[in-house]
């Protein structure tokens, strides 16, 4: 029985381990929080990776806790609504959709629990270094003691220390977008009732969206901005970046600011893209942002995720023992699915890709073919 470590254990790793324990492997995953990570905005599930959940056995579970908005509104800076539908949200498009649009600790949460039993799961531990031979990947751990795998899959996210290890600097792959986003839950002092509110000002902009039975709201604020230096990208210059920003909106802007600052799960990070000339060197190999990020912007980086573990878990289970001709196979499959998907990020500047261009990519994969 090949044995598999998967860094990374929020949505892409668990589904990659679900799929690679059905088809005989003995997958393990490691994750460098100390347990399940709350918080994040809502995520998308669209088109074909509807399909893998289901076939995983989660799209029930999830559809039974997915958003359910009525609609929305877009404010002026003032805070006066110059627009609203009820037909379709900025976050999740049309609200007659089959897709699904789902608190991402609420997936995390579910895939974790769908598979420890039959995953080997270790928190709050990292991998430090990666040594391959002839015999496998011998593997540094921050905390366990060191062990040989058969393969090593990098599913730890847009700043992947497995691609660092394994395919050199983040620098070399990854592509900024122009923004930084940030993301952060506080209670629902707006008194929104299934309805998300969005407003943007010179250069800045915010969704908000009530959850858990309309008791707390999660708010993603967006800046322009280029790449930062690396000592204004620590989480405490980011966050007092955002609540500087924040304070000086016009429309709820002093509460806003005040809930950022004292967030738990206060999270924020530039937007920008991975792209690679190859998705695997040796035994080693990358699934999801790790090696193919599209970032928020594009609204597909988990349907990716999702998608991309169930073509590496086929191609790994259809030429056994031969990790080079199935990591072959995973990229051929699934690179075109993903260069349709990040385009969305940039097909339109400054808003959502047009429904075409979604539909069009978010079916451009068949299963079964």
């Amino acid at each position: 029985m090949q044995t598999v470590l998967i860094s990374g254990g929020g949505i892409a790793g668990p589904v990659l381990a679900h799929w690679l324990h059905r088809r005989g492997f003995a997958p393990t995953v490691v994750e460098r929080a100390p347990g399940l990570r709350s918080g994040g905005q809502a995520v998308d599930v669209r088109g074909v990776a509807l399909e893998v959940l289901d076939r995983t056995g989660l799209l029930d579970r999830a559809r039974s806790v997915r958003t359910r908005m009525r609609g929305m509104s877009v404010l002026d800076p003032t805070g006066q609504e110059v627009h609203r539908s009820t037909e379709a949200t900025y976050s999740s498009g049309r609200l007659d959709s089959p897709d699904i649009e789902v608190l991402r600790d609420d997936l995390v949460r579910m895939a974790y629990e769908h598979t420890r039993a039959d995953v080997e799961y270790l928190f709050d531990d990292s991998v430090t270094a990666l040594d391959e031979d002839a015999s496998g990947v011998h593997v540094t751990f921050r905390r366990s003691a060191p062990r040989t795998f058969d393969l090593v899959i990098g599913a730890d996210g847009l700043h992947s220390t497995v691609r660092r290890l394994a395919f050199g600097p983040e620098e070399d792959f990854s592509h900024h977008l122009g923004s930084y986003l940030s993301v952060f839950g506080t209670e629902n002092f707006l008194g929104l009732e299934d309805w998300q509110v969005w407003l943007s000002d010179d250069g800045v902009g915010f969704g908000i969206m009530p959850v858990r039975a309309n008791t707390e709201l999660r708010v993603a604020f967006g800046f322009e901005s280029g790449v930062l230096p690396a000592g204004l990208r620590t989480l405490e210059e980011l966050r007092r970046r955002v609540v500087e920003r924040l304070s000086g909106l016009s429309w709820e802007g002093a509460r806003l600011a005040e809930a950022a600052g004292k967030a738990p799960d206060f999270y924020c990070d530039a937007m920008a893209q991975i792209r690679m000339d190859h998705w695997s060197r040796g035994r080693i190999a990358l699934l999801g942002d790790a090696g193919y990020c599209p970032s928020p912007l594009s609204g597909q980086g988990t349907s990716l995720a999702v998608v991309g573990a169930y073509v590496l878990a086929e191609s790994l289970a259809l030429t056994p023992g031969d990790h080079r001709a199935a990591f072959a196979r995973y990229e051929r499959r699934l690179r075109p699915f993903v260069e349709l998907n990040q385009a969305l990020a940039t097909e339109n500047a400054g808003g959502p890709a047009p429904e075409e261009s979604v539909a069009r990519a978010k079916n451009a994969y068949e299963l079964d073919a």
